[in-house]
């Protein structure tokens, strides 16, 4: 079969890729091992940006059946109670077994074919083709890696998936709801990992929890989220799952010729929030409409040229985010950071702010580069 493009992934990069694909005419290939829906593992966050970023895709606000708003949330460091901040910004939280179901659904009904639930066996860029285990070979103009962090498109580009020395590590449990979950903060805990946090996110059937951070500087996950399980008060015995998170670490040249990488795939993760979903869904409607464009003007080796170009703001927002990164986490800086977010109302309405979404990391590096004297001073106090 033959197809004007593929698209490897149908979670939120793959489904927005196939979608805006599809509707700009073109014939698409919707491929995924799993059937949907399944399950994710994920924290659920749903920013401001990727409310923004589902509506400028599908033309509709995200159906309100797929979130759940907050508008409370605690912060701790080193289990101690930094700040509990009422009336934020709205911060939404959904289930991805639902969220991504409704997406892949999406794409279908624009038109993509339906490979999902196809275990694929080989990847062929120079050839632009997939090969299926039952023996189909699917060939296009254009390819699409949406597959993830373990891309199997990226390991047949570059040799490897991801930076081990850079890469993510998170461990995620969903435990049991608790009475108040449809009211509660959610809850951050900035010194739960190495360079990352914990974070409790409250839902009407469970309670997401879990530990994230740099991979290379963790050297106990394992007891770290037990510790954060026990602090919880919640059994440190319980069955948690593991993911790798590429964030921090994204791909300066995503993909090569008429193959492009977007989401996890490509590194698109908030290094500081560690949300991926908004960013997936923007780099794969970028690189679909890169790839129409290519394929228009029959030139499908310019789709990395016009897909890098596109996305030139968010690769500013994430080295932006990398630097205040050195502040938050780094452990001379973390402890001037983490007075001043209790001390500082500033401070906090910035943090969220920008969790929510309303602010890019420009007017947040801005700010940071001013009080970063404040911030010192605290780290050197006794």
């Amino acid at each position: 079969m033959t197809f004007d493009i593929l698209v490897l992934g149908a979670g939120p990069a793959g489904a927005s890729a196939a979608y805006t694909a599809a509707r700009a005419g073109l014939s698409v290939a919707l491929i995924d091992k799993a059937a949907f829906p399944r399950e994710k593992l994920c924290g659920g966050g749903f920013t401001g940006r990727s409310y923004r970023y589902f509506e400028e895709i599908y033309g509709a606000p995200i159906p309100a059946r797929l979130i759940e708003t907050h508008h409370s949330a605690s912060f701790y460091a080193n289990g101690e109670l930094l700040s509990v901040l009422e009336d934020i910004p709205p911060i939404h939280l959904t289930m991805r077994r639902g969220f991504d179901a409704e997406m892949c659904a999406r794409a279908l009904a624009a038109g993509a074919a339906d490979y999902t639930g196809q275990r694929i066996t080989r990847v062929d860029p120079g050839a632009v083709r997939i090969e299926l285990a039952n023996g189909e070979r699917l060939t296009g103009k254009v390819l699409i890696g949406a597959d993830g962090v373990n891309s199997q498109v990226a390991k047949a580009l570059f040799g490897q998936s991801f930076d081990r020395d850079r890469i993510g590590f998170g461990l995620e449990v969903e435990a049991p709801a608790a009475a108040d979950n449809p009211t509660a903060p959610l809850r951050i805990d900035f010194e739960a990992a190495q360079w990352g946090y914990g974070w409790l996110f409250p839902k009407s059937g469970s309670s997401t929890i879990g530990v994230g951070g740099v991979l290379s500087k963790n050297t106990d996950m394992k007891a770290e989220m037990a510790d954060y399980l026990a602090l919880l008060g919640h059994d440190p015995e319980m069955p948690v799952k593991g993911h790798f998170l590429p964030f921090g670490d994204f791909r300066k040249r995503p993909g090569r010729g008429p193959v492009l990488l977007a989401g996890d795939a490509a590194g698109l993760v908030d290094p500081i929030t560690g949300e991926g979903i908004a960013y997936a869904m923007k780099s794969g409607q970028l690189a679909a409409q890169a790839a129409v464009a290519a394929i228009k003007a029959g030139r499908p080796d310019s789709a990395l040229t016009r897909y890098t170009r596109a996305l030139k703001p968010i690769h500013s927002a994430l080295r932006q985010a990398n630097m205040i990164r050195q502040i938050i986490f780094s452990g001379p800086l973390r402890r001037g950071f983490h007075a001043a977010f209790r001390r500082s109302g500033t401070i906090r309405h910035l943090y969220m702010r920008l969790m929510a979404g309303e602010i890019e990391y420009a007017t947040v590096a801005t700010a940071t580069l001013k009080r970063l004297p404040g911030f010192l001073l605290r780290a050197l106090r006794p």
